[in-house]
């Protein structure tokens, strides 16, 4: 493999940098896989530019990334088919009538918000786009900003799945450490938790803000904006009589379906172990990617089916809703797209790899803690992926710990709760892209009002990682 050095970093940092201050996300992106593949081919524009397609189209090569866009496309068919059945507006004023008879409804609605994100734990994207479209227009009738519940749906979903790792989260990492000799997976998993501080104080910084309403930085802006309540936007055709359970019913459906899907995806009867040991064998080789797909594709099949049986739907305005909803979705999808092919061109140039080696030789066991944290951190943000941060610095972690006697479950927490910053930050993270589209948030607004929480805490926890680094 040839080795790009600092020019790995390019293409990445470009894109975000692009997109932040251009808030052309595409467009920006874009200008990053052909610097890229410019890179690539020694120089060559016309190269590059041509392999630049051939590139992004062969994220569709890959069966994860397809049934990843399919799920974000089906996702838009769902919220649309609850719509028209007045599923939202049934819940909605029944929540209301709910959060009304509180002393302090915009606190409670947040803590609500915060508390779905976190319970929901299974899968950050099910968390994610079930908070979004549980709340948003409760948010948007009681005056709070899309922007803050882009920021809840976000910053509850993968902090809770890395802290409560019985799920494919927890599952991969466990696969990751299986490979090292005198390292038990599941017991160094567990004990990493008390020293996960990035994913601890991010969770007590969201029920904090929710509770008390509070906000800084760019965040505030935005709440300012929303202050006054507004009537509540539906659907010209959604019915104003609608029932709750026409919205809950479908996500409950796609929620409980999600680790059955998973097990199902993972599971091996020719084990002779006992159920549990299958059960935890079949999550470990389960295919994350095809649970959720398989998980929304139920939902709205039962969807159409429950719809139908109520005469809200017939076959024909089943089929046309789906695909109003799909539309939608096509930009979020583009953007998932080509956050994917960066994800590819990032392997391709070694970027994580790079940044992990020019860090490595000169690490002391007390600075190391903090060092592999913000590494992980840096790697995810610029990549988009924190599952590819995992592999990247758990290779290099474990070895690591063992030659200079550092705490494995110090460094692996370090690994993880930089990956997961990483993943909230990053513009081209599709946490980061489901949460802004769940929400109803413009994407690079989402980015602008959660990094300044994300850097807060990710402050703190560099400087718990360094403590801890030198007392230990």
């Amino acid at each position: 493999m040839t080795d790009f050095g600092f020019l790995s970093l390019l293409p990445p940092i470009i894109a975000i940098i692009l997109a932040i201050r251009t808030k052309q996300v595409i467009v920006s992106l874009f200008v990053g896989l052909i610097i890229g593949y410019i890179i690539i081919t020694g120089g060559n524009i016309f190269e590059g530019v041509i392999l630049t397609l051939d590139k992004t189209i062969d994220v569709f090569a890959s069966a994860g990334n397809t049934r990843t866009i399919l799920f974000t496309l089906l996702i838009g068919s769902l919220i649309q088919l609850i719509k028209v059945s007045g599923g939202i507006n049934g819940f909605v004023h029944r929540i209301q009538k709910l959060i009304l008879q509180s002393k302090n409804p915009k606190s409670r609605l947040q803590v609500a918000a915060g508390l779905t994100g976190f319970l929901i734990f299974i899968e950050s994207n099910i968390s994610i786009l079930t908070v979004g479209t549980v709340f948003q227009s409760l948010f948007d009738k009681f005056g709070i900003s899309r922007q803050k519940l882009a920021y809840l749906a976000d910053s509850s979903s993968a902090p809770s799945c890395i802290l409560f790792p019985l799920n494919a989260w927890g599952a991969y990492v466990i696969g990751l450490l299986a490979v090292y000799e005198n390292v038990s997976p599941f017991q160094t998993l567990l004990y990493s938790i008390p020293f996960n501080f990035y994913p601890l104080l991010t969770l007590a910084l969201v029920f904090y803000l929710a509770k008390s309403g509070r906000s800084f930085g760019p965040m505030r802006e935005f709440d300012n904006k929303a202050q006054h309540p507004n009537e509540i936007i539906t659907n010209p055709n959604e019915p104003k009589d609608g029932k709750a359970r026409n919205m809950l019913l479908p996500l409950m459906v796609m929620i409980v379906s999600m680790p059955l899907f998973l097990l199902y995806t993972g599971w091996d009867s020719s084990l002779s172990e006992s159920f549990g040991l299958k059960v935890w064998h079949a999550i470990g080789n389960a295919s994350g990617s095809a649970a959720v797909f398989y998980a929304v594709t139920l939902a709205v099949v039962f969807a159409g089916v429950y719809f139908g049986i109520q005469k809200k739907l017939t076959l024909k305005s089943f089929m046309n809703e789906s695909i109003n909803g799909m539309k939608d979705m096509v930009t979020m999808s583009i953007l998932m797209m080509l956050a994917f092919a960066i994800g590819n061109l990032c392997k391709e140039l070694g970027t994580g790899i790079y940044v992990a080696s020019i860090t490595q030789d000169w690490l002391s066991p007390s600075l190391a803690p903090a060092i592999i944290f913000l590494t992980s951190c840096f790697i995810a943000f610029s990549t988009g992926t924190s599952w590819g941060t995992f592999a990247i610095m758990i290779s290099i972690a474990v070895p690591l710990a063992q030659a200079i006697d550092l705490n494995m479950y110090l460094a692996i927490a370090a690994v993880l709760g930089g990956g997961v910053f990483g993943d909230h930050c990053s513009p081209i993270s599709d946490t980061t892209l489901i949460s802004s589209m769940a929400s109803g948030s413009d994407h690079i607004d989402h980015v602008r009002t959660q990094l300044p929480y994300a850097l807060f805490t990710g402050g703190l926890a560099t400087i718990f990682y360094l403590t801890v680094g030198f007392i230990w």
